[in-house]
């Protein structure tokens, strides 16, 4: 029951604070998209880092790093990689145009019609596979940890989540549906503070079973690398090099990370947060990884589900009233990267799509207008693929999930990667070339999984983007901008903390090699 309690107080402060700070009806498109753009440092920080962390760095990524160990970790901290050239190459780009959309970006370097084609694949794998993903785990860990006391739902597990993806995907797109991109970020400072919280007692307490942070090497001293052969069929160190374009899609031309970026004050404040955000990738790593390693040291291998070593470790170590906390946390991590993505959604369709082909002249409540009835036909999309992800899940339970998904997101990401690198680098970029690798990278995609069905998918995805950059470099006569030129720090200090950043990162691989 305290438990409980504690789960709908959580419920009760985020609705309050989300509707407190809706916007008026006579609010502008800038305000509801952008929060006028006026986001400081530290909102930038705390809500970009709660919108990248969800349900499935807690089940999947812990699972994974019980089955594959300290490896895992690259996925979170090599974000630094893409944290660095989003503040530094993208950001300084993106506000000197000052741009609503990425899209509008992509329209002056590349032209209208692949910057239609960017936002509609970006419209597609927001409405489908980021948002019902997120509902997934969120409801999935829900009902793995308190299945029992939810009961009351449902006897039959799969229609229990089910509700729960309902229930908690039509609570997440209420308040965004009000209150735009301004509520979105206060609510997400909060679910950032709840679901902080929850991992630092889950690691703690799975560190203190395993008999402290020494023995992570004395038992598990194998875990405890970052790079794992070559031949590896998950994980191998070779991944780092699809990994780096895959960051860059995530953290320079992901809509609903950048928003925060394009909504800030300045340069400095944005590049500020950005960084700020890499330093909490590192500490989210440790609080998300080391379970997982803990928990293989006290159980070895006799856990059946890896993606069951995050409500094992709650289930098993911790006490009523603190499994409430836990169960927000989780929350936090559905509804902050959900409501992120209904905002991104909502500004992608009105700005780039209702405002510029539909309706030319329309008015900024017009705009707002456009992009609500944007959420309510998202959040209908993100139940279907939710219920879809559950299915899929049920069929191949012992699977590490997390890399199920991301071999699916990145038939699309590999794509807008030779899109915004095209954007970028190229000084006299030939359109159809440009357009035509970036079509080419799906059919090539599903060419190499048939042919090379072997091949680790990070892999994959680094063959597929050299390919279609290839196309477009060599099509426009090679003609590139300065790499070194594309570097923009705000100022001497924001470069310091920049190369500072990067130097750890270094530093990181080199010590657990």
């Amino acid at each position: 029951m305290i438990d409980f309690i504690i789960v709908l107080v959580y419920f009760a402060v985020i609705l309050i604070v989300a509707l407190k700070g809706k916007i008026r009806p006579d609010s502008t498109a800038e305000e509801y998209f952008l929060s006028s753009r006026n986001l400081s440092w530290y909102s930038i920080a705390l809500s970009t880092i709660a919108t990248n962390i969800q349900g499935y760095q807690f089940l999947g990524m812990m699972g994974s790093a019980y089955l594959y160990g300290l490896a895992q970790a690259n996925l979170e901290i090599n974000a630094v990689q893409g944290i660095l050239l989003g503040a530094f190459v993208f950001v300084p780009l993106f506000l000197r145009e000052k741009i609503t959309t990425i899209t509008q970006f992509i329209a002056k370097k590349l032209g209208d019609r692949i910057a239609l084609f960017y936002t509609l694949a970006n419209m597609a794998l927001f409405a489908t596979v980021t948002l019902g993903a997120a509902l997934f785990w969120g409801a999935y860990a829900a009902d793995i940890v308190f299945g029992e006391q939810l009961s009351f739902l449902h006897e039959d597990r799969l229609t229990r989540i089910s509700l729960l993806i309902v229930i908690l995907g039509v609570f997440s797109a209420v308040y965004t549906y009000f209150g735009g991109l301004s509520a979105v970020v206060k609510t997400d400072i909060i679910q950032f503070s709840v679901l902080l919280l929850g991992g630092v007692v889950v690691c703690i307490t799975a560190v203190y079973q395993l008999g402290g942070w020494d023995k992570l090497y004395s038992i598990t001293p194998n875990k405890m690398h970052l790079h794992l052969p070559a031949d590896h069929p998950t994980l191998p160190w070779t991944h780092l090099f699809g990994l780096f374009f895959l960051n860059i899609n995530y953290w320079c031309a992901n809509q609903t990370v950048m928003q925060r970026a394009l909504a800030a004050k300045s340069v400095a404040q944005a590049q500020t947060g950005l960084m700020v955000g890499g330093l909490i990738k590192y500490f989210m790593a440790i609080i998300i990884i080391v379970p997982g390693i803990a928990l293989y040291g006290i159980l070895g291998d006799s856990l059946g589900e890896p993606d069951l070593a995050f409500p094992y470790l709650v289930k098993t170590y911790l006490p009523v009233g603190i499994k409430g906390i836990i169960l927000c946390g989780l929350f936090a991590s559905l509804m902050s990267t959900v409501d992120s993505t209904f905002n991104s959604i909502a500004t992608l369709w009105s700005t780039d799509i209702y405002a510029r082909y539909l309706s030319p002249n329309a008015n900024d409540q017009q705009k707002i207008a456009a992009g609500r009835k944007a959420i309510l036909f998202s959040l209908a999309t993100a139940l279907l693929m939710g219920l879809v992800l559950l299915y899929l899940k049920f069929e191949n339970p012992n699977s590490a999930f997390t890399h199920t998904l991301n071999n699916l997101r990145y038939y699309i990401n590999c794509g807008i990667v030779v899109l915004i690198c095209s954007a970028i680098l190229l000084l006299r970029p030939n359109l159809k070339l440009v357009l035509a690798a970036f079509l080419l990278t799906l059919p090539v995609n599903v060419g190499l999984q048939y042919l090379l069905p072997e091949m680790n998918y990070f892999v994959r995805a680094f063959w597929v983007i050299f390919t279609g950059l290839s196309i477009a470099v060599l099509g426009s006569k090679g003609q590139l901008n300065g790499l070194f030129s594309l570097f923009q720090p705000a100022n001497e200090q924001t470069k310091k903390w920049g190369w500072a950043l990067a130097a750890s990162l270094l530093f990181l691989h080199l010590v657990f090699h």
